[in-house]
């Protein structure tokens, strides 16, 4: 399907589908702590749910490119931007829980566990890196930066992306079936966009070469 058999009802449908997927959690999660649903340590519950939530999101706005390279619908970036936004919006929600909930703001304990605890140390990274990219997602901030440098900027993404799955599996330890799961998804788009990149030195190889 190419971009001129898209409609504007197919892209608002999108839209629609895609703030779903960004607030959608917030009833569910509302719902389940007013119905005691969140388990014997609702904390931790917490933390797991936000946590899937943001690393769900991020692996969403990744696949925005191959899906665009495919279709050919160049408007599913505006949808890239949303999607990045909101996984970086959940990840600070997964920190307030454990900052707020379970350490009580207690700023030295917090401190204590990103020094000793690998998980929230690699965790850590994975929001510090986010952040500068959330910050710069704006068409003024690609202006401001240059398209080159934004690109290579915003590239961090897939360094925080394996940043965020590590967090996960150092946390879970024993069930390890979702960050595979979620390692062969990011490997599966790494790859894809390793091979458009080949394809287009190759093209630019041999335009040089007709020339």
């Amino acid at each position: 399907m190419t971009a001129s058999r898209s409609t504007p009802t197919g892209r608002r449908l999108a839209r629609v589908l895609v703030w779903v997927a960004v607030l959608g959690p917030v009833p569910w999660l509302v719902w389940l702590f007013v119905s005691d649903g969140l388990g014997a340590n609702p904390i931790e519950s917490l933390q797991h749910r936000t946590g899937h939530y943001a690393i769900r999101l991020l692996l969403a706005s990744l696949a925005i490119t191959p899906l665009r390279t495919l279709t050919g619908w160049g408007w599913l970036v505006v949808n890239r931007r949303t999607l990045g936004l909101a996984a970086f919006w959940w990840a600070i929600v997964h920190l307030c829980v454990y900052v707020g909930l379970d350490l009580f703001f207690d700023v030295g304990l917090f401190l204590e566990d990103v020094v000793k605890r690998r998980y929230i140390t690699v965790g850590m990274l994975a929001i510090a890196l986010l952040t500068p990219l959330a910050v710069t997602s704006s068409k003024s901030w690609i202006k401001r930066l240059g398209g080159a440098r934004w690109n290579k900027l915003h590239r961090l993404v897939y360094v925080a992306m394996l940043a965020a799955i590590t967090h996960y599996l150092w946390a879970v330890k024993l069930d390890v079936t979702l960050p595979v799961i979620y390692f062969i998804a990011v490997g599966f788009l790494l790859g894809f966009r390793l091979v458009m990149y080949r394809r287009r030195v190759r093209q630019t190889t041999a335009d040089s070469s007709g020339a």
